[in-house]
């Protein structure tokens, strides 16, 4: 379907901005390079025409917090099939790219560099040489998109490919320029497809979440309370989305272990709107008695994120389980479809007795 988008400057009256037009696709290239939160605020760009070995050229290639590729593309003047056979070849190339070629292509984009030390600056946390292979996501970047065009995007999301468009728009008012953007797919649902394609399986219906620890943010009030937590954009908050009251979810401490599992009480709220209960009264939680500093925020995309969980069993964090062979991923929320979850899942229930 077409998308046709309007911006509208308010005052004493509504005036239609005109839509305009950037000088060049290159334009466009070179914005998303220099601020990737154009597209996504937790990305991290890390080449830019980057030559494939078959001889193809990715506009921008870029990390997300995981270590997973994201493949980013403009649709330029080409038809339906070329684009799409091009977003397929190059995932058929990210898909076995060796962690020493990616690290060869940063150096090439940012000389002097050393890309596992910025990933670990940029993000907190070791690069994960696995997740190259495992979730690469496919991005066309397009101003309008055509029918065929679409079909065929929907067609491969809904087959398990990460891929999707997000369409811009550029507005002029007078000597400025706007910039709007949206996405075909919801990027939480892309996101959510964590299964490697090495190790496909059926999804058991049941959720993983990660449940980051830090001085904003407490097992300890997650079980109090009842709620698992993110933060820290909307690569780590929009997963928590993907949750619906009465959904059963595992809950893993990274690096720790799994500490609890419960069923969902409440849908994905932010700091500014989470009430929990304390002494009978419905209080906001950055009002509540909390270990963690949960601060009030005027900008939702970057404040804490809460889902409320009637837990069925907890432990505290000395008391975590971990074993070799259990699932894990950085995402906040994932739908996992691989035998490790099935295992985890399995191994759980039998230690807690669920």
């Amino acid at each position: 379907m077409p998308l046709n988008q309007s911006l509208w400057a308010l005052g004493d009256s509504a005036r239609p901005l005109k839509v305009g037009k950037l000088e060049s696709e290159k334009a466009l290239e070179d914005l998303i390079v220099s601020n990737p939160a154009v597209l996504n605020s937790s990305w991290m760009v890390v080449g830019r025409q980057v030559r494939t070995d078959f001889n193809g050229l990715i506009d921008v290639l870029a990390l997300q917090p995981d270590g997973s590729p994201v493949v980013i593309e403009l649709k330029r003047d080409r038809t339906p099939r070329d684009v799409t056979a091009q977003l397929l070849d190059y995932a058929s190339w990210i898909e076995n790219v060796s962690p020493e070629k990616v690290s060869l292509i940063y150096n090439e984009f940012k000389a002097g560099a050393n890309l596992q030390e910025d990933f670990e600056a940029r993000f907190g946390g070791e690069w994960d040489d696995e997740s190259l292979s495992a979730n690469h996501q496919l991005v066309l970047v397009a101003s309008e998109l055509d029918s065929a065009s679409e079909r065929i995007v929907m067609y491969l999301a809904e087959k398990g490919l990460n891929i999707n468009v997000l369409f811009f728009q550029v507005f002029d008012d007078g000597d400025r320029q706007y910039l709007s953007r949206s996405w075909l797919v919801d990027p939480a649902e892309t996101q959510a497809n964590v299964s490697s394609p090495k190790e496909k399986g059926v999804w058991n219906g049941e959720f993983y979440a990660n449940y980051g620890v830090s001085d904003t943010s407490r097992w300890e009030d997650g079980v109090r309370y009842g709620f698992v937590t993110a933060s820290g954009g909307s690569w780590y908050t929009q997963t928590l989305q993907m949750l619906d009251v009465g959904d059963r979810v595992w809950v893993q401490v990274p690096k720790t272990g799994y500490v609890g599992v419960g069923i969902v009480r409440s849908e994905a709220q932010s700091v500014n709107d989470f009430l929990v209960s304390q002494d009978g009264h419905e209080v906001p939680i950055h009002m509540a008695e909390t270990v963690g500093d949960y601060l009030a925020s005027g900008v939702d995309e970057d404040c804490s994120w809460f889902v409320g969980i009637d837990w069925l069993h907890t432990v505290p964090i000395s008391k975590a389980v971990r074993e070799v062979g259990f699932f894990g991923n950085q995402n906040s929320v994932a739908k996992p479809k691989s035998e490790k979850w099935e295992h985890t899942v399995a191994r759980l229930r039998q230690l807690w007795e669920i």
